[in-house]
C-alpha cells in the first residue's frame, strides 16, 4: 500500500461564529488523485484555503514531503510545497497606477496600465521564456504581451496553471477550474490535468460531479461541511440533487409590482432597446466585434451564446457603456444613439447587470446590505445615506429573494450562491427596464441553478424585463428566453 500523502483528523473550521468545516477525517495516500464534490456552500473552497493554511482551524493537518517527512500543524498545512489555482484571479496594477475597475479590460489606454501575462510570469520566477515546456502545453507562449486583464476565462486558468506549476508542488489543488469555460476548454483542461497526474503530480480537484477527468481515482462529497461520501471513483453513484422550489412571498411581490407600475415613465417607453449597425471594434490589429447588427425590442429575452474570446464581454460592454468604442459606431440604446448628450449614468440606470467577477470589485468589508442598496446608484459599494423609502426598497428585496438574514454579513463570507442572489436583488432594486445576467449560474449547484432559472423567468414576465441572459448551457436558460444570437470569432452565426 502506497505511503500516506495527507491525514486531517478531526479538522473544524469555524468563521463568524459558523461552523465551515466539523470533524472532517480524511487520508490520502501518494498517487491517489481527488475530486472533492458536493453543493454549493458545502465547504470545499474552506477546505481548499484550510490546507493551504489561510484558516484557523482545530484538529490536526498533516502533509507528507517527498521524502516521507510530514509538515503542517493543527492550523493546517504551510503554503511551501502546495499551489492552488482559485476560481477568479485578482489582477495587479502596475506600480503607481489607479486602483483597478470593473471597465479597465474595455478601454485599451487603462488596459495598459495592468501587467502583462509576461510580466505576471516573470514576477512568479520565469525569467524569460525559452525551454519553459509548459508555456507551450498550456497554449501561453503566444499570450506573452498581452494585459492580464483581457485575458478570457480559459486564458486567464492556463496562465494560472503555468504560474503554480512553476512552485513545482508537492500538491495541485484547482478550485473549480472547469467554471466559465466553453466544450473545447473544458476538454484542453481535462487532457492537462490527466497529463499532469500521469507525469506524478499529486491534484486535488474541486469540481462538478459532471466534471470529473479520467484520473481522478478517488471522490469526496461535501455537504454542510461534512464528508457524506470518501472513497473510489468506481464506486460514486451521484445522487440527484434535492429540489429547491420557487416560492415567492405574494405580498413582497405585489407591493413591489405596484412600485414598479407607479414609477414607470417616458424613459422607459422605448420600443428598440438595443440596436446595432455594422458594429466593430478593434484593439490594434485584433478585431474583437466584426460588422454586428442586431435588435433587441423592447421585453424580448435573448440567450448571448459562444466560445470564450468570441466577444460576447466586448458585445455586453457596449450596451452597459462600460466602453468607449461604443461613440465610434451607431449604436443606439433605449431608442437614443449613443454620443447625442446622453450620460453613462443614464444608460446604467436602465439596465440591472450581474457578472461573475463583479463582486471581485466591492470592497471586502461591504455588508450585503450595502451591496444591494449600491445598485439604486449604480456604483460597487455604497457611499451615500438612505433615504427611509430605499430602506424599505432594498429591505423589501432582500426579503423578496429570501436574503434578510445576510444583510449584516460580509459580501465574501457568503457562499457562491448567496453571491448571485445577492448581486441580482442588487440588479433589481432600481426596477430597470432591461436586465444583463453574464454567466449567473457559473458556481451554482444543479438545485440553485433549476431555482435559479424559474426565478428569472417569473421576474421577467412579473416586471417585463428585457433580458440579455450569457450562458454556454442550454440547460442553465430560463424558460422565458426565445431568441438566440452566437457569436464566433467576433462575429455573428
Amino acid at each position: 500500500m502506497a505511503e500516506i500523502f495527507l491525514t486531517l483528523e478531526g479538522v473544524t473550521v469555524q468563521w463568524g461564529g459558523v461552523k465551515l468545516l466539523e470533524g472532517l477525517d480524511w487520508t490520502v495516500r501518494h498517487g491517489e488523485q481527488w475530486a472533492v464534490i458536493g453543493p454549493s456552500g458545502s465547504g470545499k473552497t474552506v477546505l481548499a484555503h484550510t490546507l493551504m493554511g489561510r484558516h484557523f482551524s482545530s484538529g490536526r493537518v498533516d502533509l507528507s514531503n517527498e521524502q516521507g517527512g510530514t509538515r503542517g500543524g493543527s492550523r493546517g498545512a504551510g503554503p511551501s510545497r502546495i499551489a492552488m489555482v482559485e476560481q477568479q484571479h485578482l489582477f495587479r496594477g502596475r506600480p503607481g497606477a489607479t486602483d483597478l475597475y470593473y471597465q479597465q479590460r474595455f478601454n485599451a489606454a487603462d488596459a495598459d496600465k495592468t501587467i502583462t501575462v509576461e510580466e505576471e510570469l516573470a514576477a512568479a520566477g520565469m525569467a524569460g521564456h525559452t525551454n519553459k515546456e509548459w508555456l507551450d502545453s498550456l497554449h501561453v507562449r503566444a499570450l506573452l504581451e498581452k494585459p492580464l486583464i483581457q485575458l478570457s476565462n480559459g486564458e486567464n486558468k492556463r496562465v494560472q496553471l503555468a504560474i503554480a506549476l512553476l512552485e513545482r508542488p508537492d500538491l495541485l489543488i484547482l478550485d473549480n477550474p472547469f467554471l466559465g469555460l466553453d466544450t473545447e476548454g473544458r476538454a484542453v483542461l481535462h487532457t492537462i490535468i490527466n497529463r499532469l497526474a500521469t507525469e506524478g503530480m499529486q491534484i486535488l480537484l474541486i469540481t462538478g460531479a459532471q466534471e470529473i477527468p479520467a484520473c481522478i481515482t478517488h471522490i469526496g462529497r461535501l455537504d454542510k461541511g461534512r464528508w457524506t461520501f470518501r472513497g473510489p471513483a468506481a464506486d460514486f453513484h451521484p445522487a440527484a440533487e434535492p429540489e429547491n422550489t420557487l416560492r415567492l412571498d405574494a405580498a413582497i411581490l405585489a407591493r413591489l409590482q405596484e412600485a414598479s407600475r407607479a414609477g414607470d415613465g417616458k424613459e422607459d417607453d422605448f420600443p428598440v432597446a438595443v440596436k446595432m449597425v455594422n458594429t466593430t471594434i478593434r484593439y490594434g490589429e485584433a478585431t474583437i466585434l466584426n460588422n454586428i447588427n442586431w435588435e433587441v425590442r423592447k421585453g424580448e429575452r435573448w440567450n448571448v451564446s459562444g466560445p470564450n474570446g468570441a466577444g460576447k464581454s466586448t458585445l455586453l460592454s457596449l450596451i452597459t457603456a462600460d466602453n468607449p468604442q461604443a461613440y465610434a459606431n451607431e449604436i443606439w440604446l433605449f431608442g437614443r444613439r449613443r454620443g447625442t448628450g446622453e450620460t453613462i449614468w443614464d444608460i446604467k440606470k436602465k439596465i440591472g447587470f450581474v457578472s461573475p467577477e463583479l463582486h471581485l470589485y466591492f470592497d471586502s468589508g461591504a455588508s450585503c446590505f450595502e451591496v444591494v442598496a449600491s445598485g439604486l446608484f449604480d456604483t460597487i459599494g455604497l457611499f451615500r445615506l438612505l433615504t427611509p423609502e430605499q430602506e424599505e426598497t432594498t429591505l423589501l428585496w432582500m426579503q423578496l429573494l429570501n436574503l434578510q438574514e445576510l444583510r449584516g454579513q460580509r459580501l465574501l463570507q457568503l457562499s457562491t450562491g448567496q453571491q448571485r442572489m445577492l448581486l441580482l436583488a442588487r440588479a433589481l432594486i432600481k426596477n430597470p427596464p432591461m436586465l444583463i445576467l453574464d454567466e449567473p449560474c457559473q458556481g451554482l449547484d444543479d438545485g440553485q441553478t433549476a431555482y435559479f432559472r424559474a426565478l428569472i423567468t417569473t421576474l421577467c414576465e412579473a416586471f417585463d424585463k428585457t433580458l440579455l441572459y450569457v450562458s454556454h448551457y442550454r440547460q442553465e436558460l430560463p424558460s422565458c428566453i426565445d431568441r438566440f444570437l452566437r457569436l464566433e470569432k467576433g462575429e455573428m452565426m
